[in-house]
């Protein structure tokens, strides 16, 4: 008679996981730049698929014009190429990406072999506006967000005033509607024995991380330097595990990076959209309270202070196997259009 009660008890907690609501993300990255925005895409497509996520909108952070294009080919190729997109105003990096022009490529008969809507970045709203558009629309502390690139669109988020799309400020839309901002950026550990390591997603815009620091009204949870390099994506399974397609998008995307390199890449961004989504499954553990704090130079600084309202993740050696199998099993999952 136990036995049966806990049955029916793991029966009922499994059944409650499947009929929870989907969380609804934003996910702002700066595709283009490196590969991981793209593989960290890949898994929010694929976790929309199973219902976990609703994916809201996507915006990007990089001022290239292919950056937008790029977006919508990867989301069309995965089921989802009605997910609006918006792109940055005179942003940082404007220099093209390694693999933003295999979007443009094209069969031996002239049509694009990942086809899409979008031409330039120039054709989608500027993300600050889709950003208070979709926050408008959003239930009361629903909205999950999710930073991959540089702080400049929650940046200007934050500081933009009452509109027609919103008589309130962003601050007062981020407080209403966002349940929980996670960013990639800055670094908790020493990196290749620097402890004063300065990471990228925060150098390229130092006073709108400085910006989000300071005065951003919410949890922020953030995914350290050191998680990256920590979870390499392995090259063999670039190499064996996407073949079931003559062309594959993201297996070329990911060799356009590399530039042909064999490498077990580090992947930094697919962390924020991992425990984004479930961050009750332990694929992460969370520090403590307190407050980080961006200097001039762009180091982050974390000291632990219960009246603080920011985390960094950590991962354990076995949570870093875990994880790593999870990215291989997501981002190598065929797309189902």
């Amino acid at each position: 008679m136990k036995i049966h009660t806990l049955l029916f008890a793991a029966a009922l907690a499994v059944l409650s996981v499947r009929a929870a609501e989907p969380v609804p993300v934003i996910f702002d990255t700066d595709m283009g730049n490196d590969i991981d925005d793209a593989m960290a895409l890949v898994i929010l497509t694929q976790l929309a698929q199973r219902g976990a996520v609703d994916i809201l909108a996507v915006t990007s952070s990089k001022d290239h014009p292919l950056s937008a294009p790029y977006i919508d080919a990867l989301n069309t190729y995965y089921g989802f190429p009605e997910v609006p997109i918006g792109a940055v105003r005179n942003g940082a990096t404007p220099e093209e990406g390694r693999y933003s022009a295999v979007a443009k490529r094209k069969s031996s008969g002239g049509d694009l072999l990942y086809p899409h809507d979008v031409n330039s970045g120039e054709e989608v709203p500027d993300a600050v506006s889709l950003l208070r558009e979709k926050l408008s629309e959003a239930k009361d502390g629903s909205v999950v967000l999710m930073q991959v690139g540089f702080f400049t669109n929650l940046a200007r988020l934050l500081d933009s005033p009452p509109d027609d799309i919103s008589e309130k400020s962003g601050k007062d839309l981020i407080t209403q509607k966002v349940k929980r901002t996670i960013i990639m950026a800055g670094s908790f550990a020493p990196i290749r024995q620097n402890t004063r390591y300065i990471e990228y997603n925060v150098i390229k815009d130092i006073p709108s991380a400085q910006r989000l620091a300071d005065d951003w009204p919410g949890e922020l949870v953030w995914s350290g330097f050191e998680i990256g390099i920590a979870s390499p994506y392995p090259w063999e399974s670039i190499a064996s595990d996407f073949d079931y397609l003559p062309n594959h998008l993201l297996k070329e995307s990911y060799i356009s990076w590399v530039q042909g390199k064999e490498v077990d890449r580090p992947t930094w961004d697919l962390s924020v959209v991992l425990h984004g989504a479930y961050p009750e499954r332990q694929y992460f553990d969370e520090s403590a309270l307190g407050k980080v704090t961006v200097d001039d130079r762009g180091h982050t600084d974390f000291e632990v202070n219960k009246d603080g309202n920011d985390r960094y993740l950590m991962m354990s050696d076995l949570q870093a196997a875990r994880v790593v199998e999870a990215y291989i099993q997501l981002c190598s999952e065929p797309p189902r259009p």
